[in-house]
C-alpha cells in the first residue's frame, strides 16, 4: 500500500530513519536557507551530491515519488523558460561579462554562457532541496516528529498540528486515488491512456469531493480533540518521544560545519555570486 501512496511515512531499517526528527527538520530548514540564499555553484553542487547520497541510503524507491518528481520537474522546466523570456540577459548584468553564444547585443532574445550559468544556477536550487525534502517526508515518523519538536521547546499545540499534517498526507492521498477510481467505474476515462487534458480536467472535478471528505474529517478530528480536552494543560508527554543521541549530535555538528562554509564564501565571493567569468 506505501508503495501507491505519492509521499508518506515508511519505516525501514536505516540511520536517517533513527535520526530524531528535529535533527532532520533542523537540517533541512538549514540547507533549504542557505541553498536558497547563495548562488554560489560549487556550494549547490556539494549539497546536491550530498543530499542525493542521503537518498540512496534512505531507500527510498524511486516509483514510491515518481509522480512529485516527475511534477517537479515540469514546474523547474517551465520556470526556467519564463525566466530567460522575460530576462534573457539578466545573467550578462549580474556578472558583468558578455559571452554570447547566439545573437548579438542588439537583439532582445540573445543567448550568452553569463545566462546559461545563471539558468544552471537556479536549476540547482530547485533540484538540491527535492531529495532533501523527500528524505524529511518518508523517513520521519509524525508522532516522534511531534514530540521531538515539543522536545526543542516548540508549543505541544503547534508540534501536534505537524503531526497531523504529515500523517493525513498519504489519507488525503488515498481519498484522491479511491475517487479517482470511482470516477473511472462510472465511465470518466483518466488512466494514462486518457488525453492529457480529459486527465487534467478529470483531476479538477476530483478536487471538490476531496474537499469536502477533508472538511469533514476536520470537523471529526477537532470534536474528537475537544472532547478529550486537548490543550487545556501547559505540558504533556509523549509515547513516541525519542531522545538526542550520538548519531544526533553528530550530524547537528556536520550542519553547522556546512552552514559556516556557506556563510564563508558569501565572505569569498563578496556576496551571493561565484563569478567564474573574471
Amino acid at each position: 500500500m506505501a508503495e501507491n501512496l505519492f509521499i508518506g511515512y515508511i519505516d525501514r531499517p536505516t540511520f536517517l530513519h533513527h535520526l530524531s526528527g528535529s535533527t532532520k527538520l533542523i537540517g533541512f530548514i538549514s540547507f533549504s536557507i542557505i541553498g536558497m540564499v547563495t548562488f554560489d555553484t560549487r556550494f549547490l553542487l556539494g549539497i546536491l551530491i550530498m543530499s542525493l547520497i542521503l537518498f540512496h541510503y534512505a531507500q527510498i524507491r524511486y516509483r514510491e515519488v515518481a509522480l512529485i518528481v516527475k511534477v517537479i520537474i515540469a514546474f523547474a522546466a517551465l520556470n526556467l523558460i519564463m525566466v530567460y523570456v522575460f530576462g534573457p540577459g539578466y545573467g550578462m548584468q549580474i556578472y558583468g561579462t558578455k559571452h554570447l553564444i547566439l545573437g548579438n547585443s542588439q537583439h532582445y532574445f540573445n543567448l550568452s554562457w553569463e545566462e546559461l550559468f545563471y539558468l544552471f544556477n537556479l536549476l540547482l536550487k530547485y533540484v538540491f532541496a527535492v531529495p532533501l525534502a523527500l528524505i524529511f517526508l518518508l523517513t520521519t515518523n509524525p508522532s516522534e516528529f511531534a514530540a521531538s519538536l515539543n522536545k526543542i521547546g516548540i508549543s505541544y499545540r503547534i508540534s501536534y498540528a505537524f503531526e497531523i499534517a504529515l500523517r493525513y498526507i498519504p489519507t488525503v492521498q488515498r481519498d484522491y486515488r479511491t475517487i479517482s477510481l470511482a470516477q473511472q467505474a462510472r465511465g470518466y476515462e483518466m488512466s494514462k491512456t486518457a488525453p492529457l487534458m480529459q486527465r487534467a480536467k478529470g483531476a479538477v472535478q476530483i478536487l471538490l469531493p476531496l474537499i469536502f471528505t477533508s472538511l469533514e474529517r476536520i470537523e471529526t478530528i477537532s470534536q474528537a480533540m475537544a472532547l478529550r480536552r486537548f490543550g487545556q494543560q501547559h505540558k504533556r508527554t509523549w509515547y513516541m518521544a525519542r531522545p538526542f543521541k550520538t548519531a544526533d549530535y553528530l550530524s547537528l555538528i556536520v550542519i553547522a560545519v556546512w552552514l559556516i562554509l556557506g556563510i564563508y564564501l558569501f565572505k569569498v565571493n563578496n556576496g551571493r555570486f561565484w563569478n567564474p567569468f573574471k
